[in-house]
């Protein structure tokens, strides 16, 4: 049992590396909690919950779809992921892996997250092939962002993703 506990929050500190592994929520596209912890998938980023993409038979929720995949990707319960650092969000930097693959570059080769420094390879592929995000047109997630969130004066997002989306729903 102390295992199991042990398995659903570890946190060990390796030299800055911090390894997080356990029953996983996918929040957005890029986005997982463990816990009371938030972590950033990285060299990668994913549709918004709530942004569309363009298709020949139309429109389609991306966002929705990056969400389901990585949600797809971490079922289980046997994610780790490791990582240092934090974004603007606060939120910790990793790379993830579950089922044998690399979490971050899956979500870039079948086409539903953009290279971001990182994955390029990944992302070549996905253009040529039509896969995901790359079957129409879309807004790269960050200027969908910047239109539809919204920027401070200072250049800074007005809102997190999740305050965002707590505002549209009502909820603050």
């Amino acid at each position: 049992m102390l295992a199991l506990i042990g398995l659903l929050a570890l946190k060990l500190d390796d030299g800055g590396q911090s390894l997080h592994a356990g029953r996983f929520e996918a929040v957005d596209g890029d986005t997982l909690r463990l816990g009371p912890d938030r972590l950033r998938l990285k060299g990668l980023d994913a549709p918004e919950y709530l942004q569309t993409c363009h298709a020949a038979s139309g429109d389609w929720p991306c966002g929705r779809h990056a969400l389901q995949l990585l949600a797809t990707l971490i079922a289980g319960g046997q994610a780790e992921c490791t990582g240092s650092g934090r974004d603007r969000y606060d939120r910790i930097l990793v790379i993830c892996r579950a089922g044998g693959l690399e979490v971050n570059s899956e979500l870039v080769r079948r086409g539903m997250a953009v290279a971001y420094g990182a994955y390029n390879d990944e992302e070549v592929a996905a253009r040529r092939e039509g896969k995901g995000l790359w079957a129409g047109t879309f807004d790269v997630p960050e200027d969908w962002r910047r239109q539809h969130i919204g920027i401070d004066a200072d250049g800074s997002p007005a809102d997190s993703p999740v305050d965002y989306l707590l505002k549209l729903f009502g909820l603050t």
